[in-house]
């Protein structure tokens, strides 16, 4: 005998079903978006929480219960996973933002000691700025750089990749490359 559902699914809408058998039946999907779409799909038709499980190659069926929790409460969205673990990230767009536009600024040789950014001279000066982050480590610096397409150089500086500058006969000219995200991978 099976126990009583203290959350049960709520009714699908027309489209919610639909894209959740798209979901279902895509290849270019996460595996863990399909996943959870064929769970909400099985327990929608009338499954237990057990068989849902199985029918999308999981094993418990309080993952479905908490799922289907999600699911009522944030719709569709409950699909896709949250933040995987670990510290939530500290530092959001602003910050980021902050970040690249303190790369971009050419170095002071006197203010800042240096001709050339490294990860070090830049968190210094992040952390000197009246507006910067003062907590900032080099590794969170890291990370947004290389998400934004910058690349360490072999002459000891940070530049934006797929971005080169060419001299041309009207002068110096920034060619930007559009597969340079595709060549990286």
């Amino acid at each position: 005998m099976t126990r009583r559902r203290k959350d049960p699914l709520r009714a699908l809408t027309e489209e919610e079903r639909a894209v959740l058998e798209q979901i279902a039946r895509a290849h270019s999907e996460p595996a863990s978006h399909v996943a959870r779409a064929k769970t909400v799909l099985a327990v929608s038709d009338g499954q237990t929480y057990g068989k849902a499980a199985q029918a999308a190659g999981r094993h418990s069926g309080k993952a479905v219960s908490q799922l289907v929790s999600r699911f009522n409460q944030e719709g569709l969205v409950a699909i896709e996973p949250r933040h995987g673990g670990g510290p939530q990230p500290v530092y959001g767009v602003a910050a980021q933002e902050r970040i690249l536009a303190e790369a971009r600024r050419t170095p002071d040789r006197e203010q800042d000691g240096t001709a050339t950014w490294s990860l070090s001279t830049l968190q210094q000066a992040l952390r000197r700025a009246p507006d910067g982050l003062p907590q900032v480590s080099t590794f969170t610096i890291w990370m947004t750089l290389r998400q934004a397409g910058w690349s360490w150089q072999l002459d000891r500086t940070w530049c934006e990749t797929g971005k080169v500058k060419r001299k041309r006969k009207e002068g110096i000219v920034e060619v930007v490359d559009p597969d340079a995200t595709a060549k990286k991978t």
